[in-house]
């Protein structure tokens, strides 16, 4: 009768304590069965809470997700706006706990992307365990002409947009030019005389940076002299080394040399000033050429992500958004916030490769 008694009580424990477990949808393993008892929920819903949790108790304990530690790639060599993005949510993320598996940053360079793409589109389709940082090549690459990426962003699963920056037309501090419009007369009169260099492949990000406003400025952008480098911290060296007349690059990849007194930043692409060691610097509108380019970047990860290690990651970098280290990393270098989680970052994706497209083609660069 005793033995009966327990074992009738010990039922109604393991019971109760199955009930909890399945009410909590916990368990990394049973985490599909779970998602189709829950009639398919979309990761899109998890960041609602994330923010009112603290660091230690994100989805970690729920899923089992990470259990080693992470790469994320920045597909560029180093000192670029992809590697600076790269190291700064790396430190952020290990900072605060967010993440408590050791985190490393890869740089692999080629192509402006476009190397490292065809390498993860093809053999890490499902490696939760490598990211990567990526911006308008991943869109520019797969949808240009000349050396033309077949994989894009639908060839991954983008996980959060994180930052806006601007592109910027730069000279060395003893450049004989002083304004945008100097230059692109003196490029109208011979292209061939200014060699202007990038961190990206041709048709890629800084290229549409050199030449959109050539275009603008009724320069043919297949005279242009440009010269290629593997990330922007190449390109700078070029400049500073007297093997670049003039380089596009973004802003944040400039602002310390501009600040040492190193370069001078002719123009911004954005639509107003902006702040911080560029507010001096006028946008290509104001300076007479009408154009612009915005710079986002972002985080992406395997195209066959598991539904449990999207959650965790929209819910990690929803609450790293909202730290005071990752507002301080975006004033030390001059990024602004723009976060978008995973389910408007894809839909901001279909926008913009509408406006890349549209751009390349009226450029003649267009697959």
């Amino acid at each position: 009768m005793q033995r009966a008694k327990f074992r009738w009580t010990w039922g109604i424990v393991v019971t109760v304590v199955a009930l909890l477990l399945s009410a909590c949808g916990s368990g990394g393993n049973n985490a599909s069965n779970n998602q189709a008892a829950a009639g398919g929920e979309k990761a899109a819903n998890a960041p609602a809470n994330a923010a009112e949790k603290p660091a230690e108790e994100t989805a970690t304990a729920a899923s089992g997700y990470p259990e080693k530690p992470i790469v994320v790639v920045a597909p560029s060599g180093a000192g670029g706006g992809w590697d600076k993005t790269a190291r700064a949510l790396t430190k952020v993320l290990a900072e605060t706990k967010l993440v408590g598996q050791t985190m490393t940053v890869e740089n692999k360079p080629g192509g402006g992307g476009a190397v490292f793409m065809a390498e993860y589109a093809t053999q890490e389709t499902k490696n939760p365990y490598k990211l990567f940082v990526s911006s308008p090549p991943i869109l520019i690459n797969n949808l240009k002409k000349e050396g033309n990426s077949p994989f894009g962003y639908k060839d991954s699963t983008p996980l959060a947009q994180l930052t806006k920056d601007f592109g910027a037309i730069v000279v060395g501090a003893d450049s004989p030019y002083s304004d945008i419009k100097a230059l692109l007369a003196d490029m109208k009169a011979d292209p061939k005389k200014l060699t202007v260099a990038g961190g990206s492949a041709p048709g890629s990000m800084d290229h549409l940076i050199a030449v959109l406003p050539a275009y603008k400025f009724g320069i043919d952008p297949k005279a242009v002299k440009y010269v290629s480098y593997d990330g922007g911290g190449e390109a700078v060296a070029a400049l500073l080394g007297g093997n670049a007349d003039v380089i596009a690059t973004d802003v944040s990849s400039v602002a310390e040399y501009l600040k040492a007194g190193k370069v001078k930043v002719l123009a911004v692409t954005s639509a107003e000033r902006l702040g911080g060691d560029v507010k001096d610097v006028p946008t290509l509108k104001e300076s007479g050429v009408d154009a612009e380019f915005t710079i986002w970047r972002g985080v992406f990860g395997p195209k066959e992500m598991k539904e449990n290690e999207l959650v965790y990651w929209q819910q990690t970098l929803t609450a790293l958004n909202d730290t005071p280290e990752w507002k301080a990393e975006l004033q030390a270098n001059a990024w602004e916030s723009e976060f978008k989680g995973s389910e408007d970052f894809i839909a901001f994706l279909g926008e913009q490769e509408v406006l890349i497209k549209d751009l390349l083609t009226a450029l003649g660069m267009a697959k």
